[in-house]
């Protein structure tokens, strides 16, 4: 029998207790792995091990298809009315506002995100995003199409079966609720596997989920690594769709899985090099803080971080001023400290990667302008860095840092800054600062990217898609047009009066 996951928050900005089983989720049930496994889940914060979970493995995916099969074939799917499925929905966003903040403790926790951001906008967005779901989860249909007097021709709009999911370690929670929400609300049951390194919040949901009264089978939660469960899901050949967000290049992988197996049904929300445009009309101070926002929020973990600064020649040392103000000015430390605004980086992996990566501008001639170093002697925190003088083929310019730091590039001129934004393979996301509305909205038209902001960052809803150009992937979270990724559409001809000799 797997573990109990017990644990007591003593801070000065909230103290509680949470307590659940450490075990896998399948076919409502909590269970050890097959192989007895377990997972070390690290604190950032400190590099000390938090607790052990158990580790999924193939054998395991293989028991939760099939436990997810036998629940779409009988309990779910097209057996269960959209207003019932809506109401289970509503039920679960209920159970999560009951546990808010435990909910956030815990991506604070394991994740190094402050407990504030957590409920702010990880909670606080994913409630609202199965709660927007639920919504939908009675008006999934199809249409009448007009072909001739003697049929009636009609669309169904059908959930594919069985998902598999895989979320990311930057928003745990948030993507959970991205994934499980169309997913449900069309009828689908879903096998997921959330990151090793931040899987508690996945595991409480799984009891909120069983709590809510979702038939076993329906959703099986298996906590495992990339390279084992993650590729069993990709693999498997009795899942015919697959959703993921994360790098591009594991992306490509889910990919070639599909197509060597059953031509599965991808949906992938990948990398970001977002372009971040201030024109020499903005309003600087407005433009400063989002720019900030849209860099060093989530300690630069977003995979639509605003990470090339393109700032007009004539208001460049003024804004350079200010931006580096406001940087200066974040207090990084505790994720449950009084006015904490960045904790740690997820892991030592993800430390070493960014560290890299300002070593690799360092070497090829960019200047640090600020930070550049780790915070503090224990965990995993690293300075909001600004490079500056950079060239548009060095490392720190093309390829995705995932990390608190960014390029600041002058301009001053707007059909080069245009070309020099849409240089990257990436398309996620993009944003543009200007008083001139027709001038913004301009460039914000011709920016290739799935996103385009004027005079913001980093603002999503669960009612507008989010998703990317090139490769920054394929479909789109969020809005109605999720709901596509989860449904198969089926003509109907019923023939009246047809003949044929």
């Amino acid at each position: 029998m797997p573990e109990t996951f017990t644990y007591t928050f003593d801070t000065p900005i909230y103290k509680g207790k949470t307590s659940f089983s450490t075990g896998l989720y399948i076919d409502g049930k909590w269970v050890d792995g097959s192989k007895k496994t377990t997972i070390d889940v690290i604190n950032p914060t400190n590099g000390k091990i938090i607790t052990k979970i158990s580790q999924a493995t193939s054998e395991d995916v293989d028991l939760a298809v099939v436990a997810a099969q036998k629940a779409f074939d009988t309990v779910w799917g097209l057996n269960t009315p959209g207003t019932k499925r809506g109401a289970l929905l509503n039920k679960l966003g209920d159970l999560m506002q009951e546990h808010f903040d435990e909910l956030a403790a815990l991506e604070a926790l394991d994740n190094g995100k402050t407990f504030g951001w957590a409920q702010d906008v990880d909670v606080t967005d994913s409630i609202a995003t199965i709660k927007y779901y639920a919504g939908w989860a009675d008006k999934i249909q199809g249409k009448t199409i007009e072909t001739t007097q003697h049929k009636l021709t009609y669309t169904r709009h059908e959930p594919i079966g069985v998902v598999g999911q895989i979320i990311p370690w930057n928003f745990p929670l948030m993507m959970m609720a991205w994934k499980l929400g169309p997913a449900l609300a069309t009828g689908n049951c879903i096998v997921l596997k959330p990151s090793e390194f931040t899987p508690l919040t996945a595991i409480r949901m799984s009891e909120l989920i069983h709590q809510a009264g979702f038939p076993p089978g329906v959703v099986n939660i298996l906590a495992g690594y990339g390279g084992t469960a993650g590729a069993a899901i990709a693999e498997h050949p009795h899942i015919d769709k697959v959703a993921f967000t994360g790098s591009t290049l594991v992306g490509r992988k889910i990919m070639e899985a599909s197509a060597r197996t059953n031509l599965k049904n991808v949906t992938l929300e990948l990398g970001g090099k977002s372009p971040n445009i201030i024109f020499d009309d903005a309003d600087i101070d407005q433009a400063v803080k989002f720019t900030s926002h849209g860099i060093f929020w989530n300690h630069g973990q977003a995979c639509c971080a605003g990470s090339r600064i393109f700032v007009h020649a004539k208001v460049y040392d003024e804004f350079l001023v200010k931006f580096t103000e406001k940087a200066k000015s974040l207090k990084i430390g505790d994720p449950f400290g009084i006015g904490t605004y960045q904790g740690p980086q997820v892991s030592q992996i993800q430390f070493d990667r960014i560290m890299g990566y300002i070593d690799s501008g360092k070497e090829q001639g960019a200047t640090v302008h600020l930070g550049g170093e780790r915070h503090g002697e224990e965990g995993y925190f690293i300075k909001p860095t600004i490079f500056t003088d950079v060239k548009p083929d060095m490392k720190i310019v093309q390829e995705e840092i995932f990390g608190p730091v960014g390029v600041v590039i002058k301009f001053d001129n707007d059909e080069d800054v245009l070309r020099q934004a849409n240089d990257t393979m990436y398309g996620l996301a993009a944003a543009v600062f200007s008083k001139n509305i027709d001038r913004a909205l301009q460039v914000a038209h011709k920016l290739k990217a799935g996103t385009a902001w004027v005079n913001c960052i980093n603002q999503l809803h669960p009612q507008v898609p989010f998703g990317g150009f090139k490769q920054s992937g394929i479909g789109r979270e969020l809005g109605e047009y999720a709901l596509e990724n989860y449904t198969a559409v089926k003509a109907v001809h019923v023939n009246f009066s047809l003949n044929v000799e």
